[in-house]
Formats: structure tokens, C-alpha cells, sequence
């Protein structure tokens, strides 16, 4: 007889002999019709949910049981190590060379080759190069890039103002182009609205907070261009101009400085939610007037290899791109060691980490004969 400490110990390994995986204990089997049972609420408990939610007091709130049975797929990157979907203020003095950075990004995102050393995820890019003209553009572009131009790179010189028609102007560009990767605003303070408490940070916050309503209900990167303050600070973020309301807000920042202000020399830091504080030693190319990486100081931290997810992998390829069953009948596929219900909840966890790493669409289904597992081989660069 099995024991049954052993079956609920969370150490799972991969490729397991074959006498183990057949075992089918009374454990297995209880296992089994509890995965495939679909639980059906009352009458009397769905009235009662309705009820609390039309209560004004009700607080919505999930458990963390609840928590861990849903599926949040993670949006891939835009530029791998550098640039994540998002909201991000890119700072820096007047005249260091934001703008042209802000377009090497955007004509490295539309034609999709890789920027430094940093693989890049093609999509269309929108740029508001508010404070240019067209014929400005067109030189700009031409002495970075050539003849070779793109039709994922659009620009607008003109564009209304938050709160008074931009968020439409938006949303409208991303319906017609959905799909759109990147969105620069350049600078913010364009499009900022007036009001009487400009610069609070109240306002600050809830600035950013409108645009990112934006970003993170497309999936996109919103880069938004902004200006540092002439005062130093211990925390080079400190400079960037405004109330701390607008890094609050913000899902990171990127500034841009220079040591010596007549100088080819710059460093760019860069701070986020979703990737490792770094430091980028750039030199701006004299004739082609693009930024060159000289150096990264940051190595981009790599999670470790996931045997689980390294086995589930195996389950789909080319030759045989999707995968549906029960958890049951994935763990016997893959020789894993471990109860369905388990891997059905590490697999949500880690959905968007599938798909990342291992280009796999992972859908976690309930129908009526029970729960389904999808797993779905996606084209690289998706």
C-alpha cells in the first residue's frame, strides 16, 4: 500500500519509473472524480451572491484559494530585458537626446530587429512628437536610419490634450491597429490639462493613472517623455520633475543623463515593477546621431528551469501543436509525480511563464463533463 504522506509531498520530479506512475491507489481514484466533478450552485446560493453584490456596502474580495484557480496570462515584452507592457516615464534634461532615443525605440519595435543586445517583439508603434514638426522628422529619421522606412511607425505633431478628447484619440488608434506594441507620448507635459492643482500629486497621480487605465487595458507600452529638475538628489529619480505622484502611479521609469553635458557619454537607469533594476553606459554615434550600448552594469536575473513546466512542454510540438485532457491524464503523459489538482494549480500560477519561455497558450477550462486542459504551441515572437 502506498503511503499517503508520500502521494501529498510537495516535491514533484519528472520522469518518474514507469511502475510508479501506474500505481491507482483508492486516493488516485477519489483524485480523479473530484477533478472531474463540476460543482453546481444552488438556486438559494446564487440569489444570495446577488443579493451581497447589490448591497452598497459590499467589498468585493477574492480568497486566496480563489486566487490561485484562476489563469492570468502575462503580456510578453516588448524589447526582452528592457521594455515590458505598461506605463513608464523616460526623463531626462532638456536636450540630452530623449527624442532620439524615442525613435531608435520606435523604429526598432515597428521593423522588429533587436536593439543592442536585446531581442525585439515587432508591432505597430505609435509616436506623438508633440514638440516636432514633419520636416524635422523626416531629417531625424533619415540621418538615423536611411531609406529604410517602415509602415508600423506612425507620427502625429498634434494630438488633444487628457481629459479632453486624447484618451479617445487613443483608443481609436488601437482599435484600428490592434496590433499595436508601443505608444510614446512625447513630452507629457503636452498633453497634461490645465487645472488649479497642476502639480499636486493628487493630480500628478491620477495623471498617469488615466493613461495607464489605457495601457494596461490593451497590453501595450506607454512611454511617456518627461523632464528632470536642475536640483540633485541622492536618487537620481528624485530629479525627475513633478510630485512623487507621478512615479507612484507609473510602472517605472527610464532617465537619461550625462556627466558632461558637451560629451557623446550618457547613462540610462532603469526601474520597474516587472524587471530588474539596471544601468545602460550608452555613446551617441557622431554621424548617424543613435545610441550606441557601450555597457550593462545589471545582468538580467533568469528564473531557474521548472521541471514541471519543462515536462508539460513536452507535450506539444510542431508536428503536434495542441494538447486538451484532464490534469490526470496530462501527469500520466508526462510521468510527472504529483496530484491533478496540484499541477492544475501550478500550471495557473504559471501560465504566463509558459508562454514567455516556452511559447504555450495554457487554458484551464470547466465544462460540464468536468475541468479541461489546453495547451496550445504558439509561433515564436507572439
Amino acid at each position: 500500500m502506498t503511503d499517503k504522506s508520500e502521494m501529498t509531498a510537495p516535491d514533484v520530479s519528472v520522469g518518474a519509473d514507469t511502475e510508479r506512475t501506474s500505481l491507482c491507489t483508492m486516493d488516485s481514484i477519489s483524485e480523479a472524480a473530484t477533478e472531474n466533478k463540476a460543482p453546481e450552485e444552488s438556486f438559494e446560493e446564487l440569489m444570495r451572491k446577488v443579493s451581497r453584490v447589490s448591497d452598497p456596502a459590499y467589498l468585493p474580495t477574492i480568497s486566496m484559494s480563489e486566487l490561485y484557480e484562476n489563469v492570468y496570462q502575462s503580456r510578453p515584452p516588448v524589447i526582452d530585458g528592457l521594455l515590458y507592457p505598461g506605463t513608464y516615464l523616460f526623463a531626462g534634461s532638456p536636450k540630452v537626446g530623449k527624442s532620439f532615443l524615442m525613435a531608435q525605440l520606435a523604429y526598432h519595435v515597428s521593423t522588429g530587429t533587436p536593439l543592442w543586445e536585446f531581442p525585439v517583439r515587432q508591432g505597430t508603434v505609435l509616436y506623438l512628437a508633440l514638440e516636432d514638426d514633419h520636416r524635422r522628422l523626416q531629417r531625424r529619421l533619415y540621418r538615423m536610419f536611411g531609406t529604410e522606412g517602415t509602415g508600423r511607425l506612425h507620427f502625429a505633431v498634434y494630438a488633444k490634450q487628457l481629459g479632453d478628447g486624447l484618451e479617445e484619440q487613443l483608443e481609436k488608434f488601437l482599435q484600428e491597429h490592434t496590433d499595436t506594441r508601443l505608444v510614446i507620448i512625447d513630452t507629457l507635459q503636452k498633453i497634461r490639462g490645465e487645472g488649479g492643482e497642476k502639480y499636486s500629486y493628487s493630480n500628478d497621480y491620477e495623471v498617469i493613472g488615466r493613461l495607464k487605465r489605457i495601457a494596461d487595458k490593451s497590453g501595450i507600452c506607454l512611454l511617456l517623455v518627461h523632464h528632470t529638475r536642475k536640483q540633485q538628489a541622492d536618487d537620481k529619480f528624485d530629479m525627475i520633475s513633478g510630485t512623487n505622484g507621478l512615479l507612484g502611479s507609473a510602472d517605472g521609469a527610464f532617465l537619461l543623463y550625462k556627466e558632461k553635458r558637451t560629451g557623446t557619454a550618457a547613462v540610462l537607469d532603469v526601474s520597474g515593477r516587472d524587471q530588474q533594476d539596471q544601468r545602460l553606459y550608452l555613446n551617441r554615434n557622431k554621424d548617424r546621431l543613435v545610441w550606441e550600448l557601450e555597457e550593462v552594469e545589471a545582468e538580467i536575473w533568469v528564473e531557474p528551469p521548472d521541471p514541471v513546466l519543462e515536462a508539460v512542454a513536452r507535450a506539444v510540438s510542431p508536428d503536434s501543436p495542441e494538447w486538451q485532457g484532464t490534469a490526470s491524464e496530462l501527469i500520466a503523459l508526462t510521468g510527472l509525480d504529483m496530484k491533478p489538482n496540484t499541477l492544475t494549480l501550478r500550471l495557473n500560477v504559471n501560465a504566463g511563464r509558459l508562454m514567455s519561455e516556452y511559447h504555450i497558450a495554457y487554458e484551464n477550462t470547466r465544462t460540464h463533463a468536468g475541468r479541461r486542459v489546453k495547451l496550445s504551441l504558439q509561433p515564436a515572437g507572439t
